[in-house]
């Protein structure tokens, strides 16, 4: 969504600086990289994490060498004199202390390094600005034991102003093919940029959502994957890199191929032994197992089935 230069003006005066920095690039059309270059030929080394990270207000400029980035960034974005630094020096809590306590997606997936590279190229920090209230997810199984798709019903609140998109992350199982992978936008959401990893057999879609959130905001949307191409699956886990919140998961077998046993688990990080186990029973007509977590911890919590 672009803005206008009228806007920009209020939100110049209004601040914070993360949403005036961010319409300020949304106006000029500039994307980070370009101002990365910009910066670089006014002897200013910024790298386009961090430019990233401010727009979004995960963090803010503090330093002086990143006071001295910020006012070449009014120039480089012809902004008025002292209007991002005022913002700044008007001060206010950061979103470093008011959004939720966050684990980094290193510590989640194994895959993490290529999510990661994937986030940055989108120029979205791995927070979002979102975290969950409610998500109810459904995965299929095939007739081939493999993970043929998953829809989410995904209920976020923001912790920041300004927030207008999900980024949805599906891992794939080993030798899938990620550019084969359909992206489905449901209610309230369409969709934006999709990359992928092959290697990692990793996707990130950008959902685009129906308004601007302010902080406090809750939204409702709907979203899936149709994969179907990688090979036989024994698990679907799920990471959170906030705490809180309820989660629902519920697997569904084709009834040409059905697990003889099911099992909920939870993990601390990827590497961690798998702890909480507990035995599921597929249900009759549907061949459903399903998980309830009522008030989320930062982690994994998945399921696993045995073929044989």
């Amino acid at each position: 969504m672009r803005h206008t230069e009228r806007e920009l003006a209020r939100i110049l005066h209004t601040g914070p600086f993360h949403l005036a920095l961010r319409t300020a690039l949304s106006v000029r059309g500039l994307p980070l990289h370009r101002v990365q270059h910009h910066l670089a030929h006014r002897g200013v080394k910024l790298g386009v994490t961090s430019l990233s990270y401010w727009q979004q207000g995960v963090r803010r400029p503090r330093r002086p060498e990143s006071l001295r980035a910020v006012r070449a960034l009014e120039e480089v974005l012809a902004l008025p004199d002292d209007s991002l630094l005022r913002l700044l020096r008007d001060g206010g809590p950061s979103a470093e202390a008011e959004r939720p306590a966050a684990r980094p997606y290193r510590s989640l997936l194994e895959s993490s390094g290529a999510v990661e590279r994937l986030l940055a190229a989108m120029e979205s920090p791995v927070d979002g600005g979102l975290h969950t209230v409610d998500h109810q997810e459904r995965v299929r199984i095939g007739a081939r034991r493999e993970l043929a798709g998953r829809t989410s019903l995904h209920l976020v609140r923001a912790h920041r102003d300004g927030i207008d998109r999900y980024l949805a992350i599906h891992r794939g199982d080993p030798g899938c093919d990620p550019s084969r992978i359909a992206v489905r936008a449901g209610e309230n959401c369409r969709t934006g940029r999709v990359r992928w990893d092959a290697e990692a057999g990793v996707l990130v879609a950008e959902l685009l959502f129906d308004t601007r959130l302010r902080s406090g905001e809750t939204y409702l949307f709907g979203y899936g994957f149709e994969d179907g191409t990688g090979g036989p699956s024994d698990e679907y886990v799920r990471g959170f890199t906030f705490g809180g919140g309820q989660y629902v998961l519920q697997i569904g077998f084709d009834e040409a191929a059905l697990p003889v046993r099911c099992r909920r688990f939870e993990q601390s990080s990827a590497g961690a032994a798998r702890a909480a186990r507990r035995d599921l029973t597929l249900t009759g007509l549907h061949r459903t197992v399903h998980v309830v977590e009522e008030d989320v911890r930062r982690g994994l919590v998945g399921i696993d089935w045995d073929w044989d």
